[in-house]
């Protein structure tokens, strides 16, 4: 994985080409202090203003959590537990042997991302609160199955069920690799990056084999 470059590395870099351009060579006190920086704070917390040498020496490979990050890990929990309370019904309802073993494969793979993303959420979002856009309703979420769907399968059985299933989990799948190119656009965090794109990979694969099944 390419390591990212900060939006607050580039800042401080593009700060100092600046200061390098404006001082002359008799200035040398005013180009070692430079321009000042604003340097955007960490969820909750508020701008600072620092020297071009002081920002300077931030680290570039900085992945500290931004407000996608924790909205998709707290998003994230919420539609693999829609997922589980899909693939729950399988083993008594379903009828293909085919898609009882593939909600197995979802149930092993969902359960402990969803402890994974709950002990980061611990140790990154400790007040609760949320990034900028936290407290999203399910409907905001893409590919969630709407109530009267979830009541539908509750009450199927046999092949009406395998086929409401299929249905259903593929466009939740869709909605899953949505929410993960979103963070990888637009979050910061490295782990969340690795959580994204094993949801890229895990979900396409199981988006083709229920295509297959249907």
């Amino acid at each position: 994985m390419p390591v990212r470059r900060a939006p607050l590395a580039a800042a401080a870099l593009f700060a100092l080409a600046l200061a390098g351009c404006d001082a002359g060579p008799d200035s040398e006190s005013g180009a070692a202090a430079g321009p000042s920086v604003i340097v955007p704070g960490k969820p909750g917390e508020a701008n600072r203003t620092l020297s071009a040498e002081d920002a300077a020496k931030q680290r570039v490979d900085d992945d500290t959590p931004n407000s996608a990050d924790i909205d998709f890990a707290r998003m994230m929990i919420e539609h693999h537990r829609q997922a589980l309370e899909m693939t729950g019904l399988a083993p008594e309802q379903g009828e293909s042997a085919k898609v009882k073993a593939l909600a197995s494969r979802i149930t092993a793979a969902q359960g402990p991302e969803i402890e994974a993303m709950e002990s980061w959420l611990a140790t990154y979002d400790k007040d609760g609160s949320g990034g900028a856009g936290g407290g999203h309703e399910h409907a905001a979420m893409p590919g969630m199955a709407t109530e009267a769907q979830l009541r539908k399968l509750r009450a199927a059985n046999g092949k009406a069920f395998d086929q409401l299933f299929l249905t259903l989990m593929i466009t939740h799948h869709e909605g899953a690799i949505t929410m993960a190119a979103d963070v990888k656009a637009q979050g910061n965090n490295v782990r969340i990056e690795e959580m994204a794109d094993d949801v890229v990979a895990e979900q396409t694969t199981e988006i083709t084999r229920m295509r297959a099944m249907l």
